[in-house]
């Protein structure tokens, strides 16, 4: 896909990148709230003004890609297989994800996507910006559910999603304590799968086949 972008997009990707890096760097070293946007540019060696248009807020630059898989969950609903239950879709997904040490499942061990779950524990403000953002995937996934139910079960469809995504974060969660803890995401895999099993399966005994596609 790099390949076809043109020579100006390939370059904007990389200046994302690497005013990224740095600015993790940058919040390792010194901690979130002791670092500015203006020092982030003159690391960089570009212009506050350049930070701001590739990142909109400080808290951008740290979980900027954790928002990119926002309605995520939403999508995985609206395009599972037929014959596939709500339940089934989101489990396959995170079996997938954890299978190919996505990021998004919790069970990645690169330095960068540990130093960004330390300084989210460590920081009030980012610890907010996540929480914020696990209800918004809540609302996008019970909007899809919402607009498949109608007006015959609304309230269900907002339980459903409130139960996946609470499920969802819960083993992420100890995907992230485990790997904090020292451990590798090699280790950690076959415990991993074996929680997502256990958690989805008894989703499943409550929700049934809820939303199965016919």
């Amino acid at each position: 896909m790099t390949e076809r972008l043109s020579l100006r997009e390939r370059k904007k990707i990389e200046t994302a990148r690497s005013i990224w890096r740095v600015a993790l760097e940058l919040f390792v070293e010194h901690g979130f709230d002791n670092v500015s946007v203006a020092q982030i540019a003159a690391a960089s060696n570009v212009s506050k003004m350049t930070v701001f248009n590739y990142f909109g807020t400080k808290e951008d630059l740290v979980l900027g890609p954790m928002e990119e898989h926002l309605g995520e969950l939403a999508a995985v609903v609206r395009e599972r297989e037929r014959g596939e239950s709500v339940v089934a879709a989101v489990r396959r997904h995170f079996r997938a994800a954890l299978a190919d040490f996505d990021p998004a499942s919790g069970l990645n061990d690169q330095t960068g996507v540990l130093d960004v779950q330390r300084l989210v524990r460590q920081t009030p403000a980012l610890a907010q910006r996540a929480h914020d953002f696990h209800n918004r995937a809540q609302e996008l996934l019970a909007a899809e559910l919402v607009t498949e139910a109608g007006d015959s079960d609304p309230t269900t469809a907002r339980v459903v999603a409130a139960l996946l995504v609470a499920a969802r974060r819960a083993l992420v969660a100890e995907n992230h304590r485990r790997l904090l803890a020292g451990e590798s995401a090699d280790q950690v895999l076959p415990d991993a799968i074996t929680a997502a099993d256990n958690a989805f399966e008894l989703l499943e005994r409550g929700l049934g086949d809820y939303g199965t596609r016919a």
